[in-house]
């Protein structure tokens, strides 16, 4: 990959982000996998270029956030590619990167899958192990290529695996009945039968929860959460410059702060980016604590824009064929995320625990 790779492909993607976003209803409308976007992706080199290692922090910040300001459920699956791919990258064997790079200059889409029904994916203790079990809430469920699923041997250890995800046999989409996140096609799919053997394995039983990248890797999810609440802003503004609402005072000063929460979460996601992509600066639980305070800010710029937006707009924002109503749906889902308050609580610790802030003296 050369240096400017990454540049080009951002370049692109700011080039084709109005045509991804008018796509969007539509896909929303039908519940359908955005394929026709996926494929744009790969052919302007974005799966590629942020797929492999070497992009800069900021780069792969704004990609993340352009593409969640265009389609959320997009932004959620280039994500989990994003995810998926760094994973083979960090801890797969001589083959399975060789395996990555052929599939990213095919276009390819990675995944990662974790969240399981009981009695979760197992491996079996065969000569020939196989995955027994299924994954739930997984993001493109028979339409991605591979996806990075965890399993367990009957001696408690986890592994990594890196299965087939595309065999629309084994998915099924019934139980995605949301109002938000339609187009991502989530569902269970079913990995029986899959091989669980050394070719399959990725890395060590300890890699997939190792620190600081487990949950300092959650700044990239967050940055696609960004993008929705500028996306959301942007309509907001759209709407007030065309109408009467520009001229009311309390409208005005309700966006002023749907503005400034927005643009604060941008910095706190940019920063806590530039953290945890230069990880052997900083000390692990510094980068923990800010990515976690991070989420807390871009959920809290969330509620704020969205708020902001049914109050100013008014009855029109609710109307299913409004983009508006389209992007605080997908947002309203995305933000949902595992225990935010013990996240921010978390980070909280950390920050009272610290003599300084990270890099730079605060207190």
């Amino acid at each position: 990959m050369t240096a400017s790779f990454p540049a080009a492909a951002l370049a692109a993607l700011r080039a084709h982000e109005a045509t991804i976003a008018d796509r969007a209803l539509s896909l929303d409308r039908h519940g359908a996998f955005p394929r026709d976007d996926i494929a744009l992706l790969g052919d302007i080199g974005v799966l590629a270029a942020f797929g492999a290692e070497g992009a800069s922090a900021d780069e792969l910040f704004e990609a993340l956030r352009i593409v969640g300001r265009a389609n959320l459920s997009l932004g959620r699956i280039f994500e989990g590619h994003v995810n998926g791919a760094r994973l083979v990258a960090w801890y797969g064997s001589a083959e399975q990167r060789r395996g990555l790079a052929r599939d990213l200059a095919e276009g390819k889409v990675y995944g990662v899958w974790n969240s399981e029904p009981a009695p979760g994916v197992a491996i079996s203790s065969d000569d020939q192990p196989v995955l027994v079990g299924k994954k739930h809430y997984a993001t493109g469920a028979g339409s991605i290529d591979r996806a990075i699923v965890t399993a367990r041997t009957v001696g408690g250890e986890r592994w990594m695996l890196i299965a087939d995800a595309r065999d629309p046999r084994r998915a099924d989409q019934s139980g995605w009945r949301v109002r938000g996140m339609k187009a991502t096609r989530s569902g269970s799919y079913d990995l029986t039968g899959l091989s669980a053997g050394p070719e399959a394995r990725l890395g060590s039983p300890t890699d997939y929860e190792r620190e600081p990248r487990f949950s300092g890797g959650a700044w990239r999810f967050t940055a696609v959460q960004v993008g929705g609440v500028e996306r959301i802003l942007r309509l907001l503004r759209q709407y007030m410059v065309t109408s009467e609402a520009s001229s009311d005072p309390i409208k005005r000063a309700r966006f002023a702060g749907a503005l400034a929460a927005a643009r604060t979460a941008w910095l706190w996601v940019r920063e806590a980016a530039r953290m945890a992509e230069n990880d052997s600066e900083v000390a692990s639980e510094d980068i923990i604590a800010m990515v976690l305070m991070a989420r807390g800010v871009v959920e809290r710029a969330g509620f704020q824009v969205m708020e902001a937006a049914a109050r100013i707009i008014g009855t029109r924002a609710f109307f299913d064929e409004e983009p508006i109503d389209l992007a605080v749906r997908d947002l309203s889902l995305y933000l949902r995320q595992p225990v935010p308050d013990h996240a921010r609580d978390r980070a909280a610790a950390q920050f009272l625990a610290r003599d300084a802030w990270p890099r730079d003296p605060l207190w």
